[in-house]
């Protein structure tokens, strides 16, 4: 007997400028108007995201709000809305929840649906996705961009395809040919490092890549170099997760003045780990265990280090000791000795609730960042 297998239809879905266009959807005195939505300027503030307008201008998120006015005087910076922006987040996932059970939300802006088996649209993927944003327009009056393929690899590019307020569609009969001409740059996980080597080696474009053995690859780059060689033919088998379990847990705070030496890290060290703890003991109760200390420095420049150890499973007090978080922030202090504006602390968590779990380190994710 044979079983026919789904073709899976996955859709990805990202909001336009999320924080900014509730902003300018609010205030319609903004629109047309470059509006960027981060920390004040003179308290060292950051840009969470920005409209179209302002990226014109070179402005991005991630990029200090001083900067951000340097390169756009006329920039209107608001501060976040964290909790209302939520609001309108949770009533948007409420729409996507209509159409399948099998979300995954990647931040409060996107999320990956897996409609394989949704009977809704006829079961057109493609349809479903041009009723959600639809939906979405209709209720918020925000723009929302959509990606359509078998994967979730292709459906996150595709949705920035045609961005903003667009919808692509990477058929399953088209991937072979689509990923002929993609950049490698585009391909998760593809930094500085891994572009200057794969650009070393002759390669700009997936089809590049095609032409080199699964052995070479793993040889030149490791584990990552099975998942370049399957994503290099638009292969990605990662299920869409509608429970997705954190990876690690960290506090991070950017200060008003640099701190400008080892002494005056140091200083800071035990208030860091008491926010710490305090996010950290409700997670324990929800089946992780500590494996990793993990700091972060980000020096005056902007140029940053990230350092992490691994720990025996073991009590927060045990864990979060200050004694062992000022050696790992004086090693990483020794890759720049230089000014600081920001300090972080963490912990890698290890979910106790796989069957043989395997942890992955993410050092301080931007969880509720607005993604581009």
């Amino acid at each position: 007997m044979v079983t026919s297998v789904v073709q899976r239809k996955i859709i990805h879905l990202d909001c336009d400028c999320f924080f900014a266009a509730i902003e300018v959807r609010d205030n319609p005195r903004l629109t047309g108007k470059p509006v960027a939505v981060g920390g004040a300027p003179e308290k060292r503030g950051v840009i969470a995201t920005c409209n179209y307008e302002a990226r014109q201008y070179g402005v991005r998120s991630a990029i200090a709000s001083a900067y951000a006015k340097k390169l756009c005087p006329e920039l209107i910076i608001i501060n976040p809305r964290m909790s209302y922006y939520r609001e309108i987040s949770c009533s948007i996932q409420t729409i996507f929840h209509e159409y399948t059970d099998l979300v995954e939300p990647l931040s409060l802006d996107e999320a990956f649906l897996d409609v394989s088996n949704s009977t809704y649209c006829k079961g057109s993927a493609t349809l479903i996705a041009e009723e959600i944003r639809q939906r979405v327009y209709d209720t918020q009056h925000i723009t929302i961009s959509a990606g359509v393929a078998p994967n979730k690899f292709l459906a996150k590019i595709a949705s920035d395809w045609r961005k903003p307020n667009g919808l692509f569609v990477i058929a399953p009969n088209q991937v072979a040919e689509f990923v002929l001409k993609l950049p490698v740059n585009k391909i998760y996980g593809v930094g500085k490092v891994t572009a200057a080597k794969l650009k070393a080696m002759g390669i700009a474009t997936c089809g590049d890549l095609q032409q080199f053995s699964l052995d070479t690859l793993i040889n030149k780059f490791g584990i990552f170099g099975e998942r370049l060689y399957e994503l290099a033919q638009g292969i990605d088998h990662r299920q869409v997760q509608s429970i997705r379990r954190r990876k690690s847990l960290s506090v991070e705070h950017t200060y008003p003045d640099d701190l400008g030496d080892w002494s005056a890290i140091q200083i800071h060290i035990p208030t860091l780990l008491a926010d710490l703890e305090v996010r950290l003991a409700p997670k324990l109760g929800e089946g992780y265990a500590i494996s990793k200390r993990l700091v972060k420095i980000k020096f005056h420049d902007f140029t940053q280090t990230t350092l992490a150890e691994a720990c025996q499973p073991q009590s927060i007090q045990e864990v979060l000791t200050v004694d062992d978080y000022k050696r790992l922030f004086s090693s990483a202090f020794q890759r720049g000795k230089k000014p600081v504006r920001l300090l972080g602390v963490g912990v890698g968590l290890m979910d106790l609730y796989e069957r043989n779990p395997v942890e992955q380190l993410e050092l301080f994710p931007g969880g509720t960042s607005d993604k581009q």
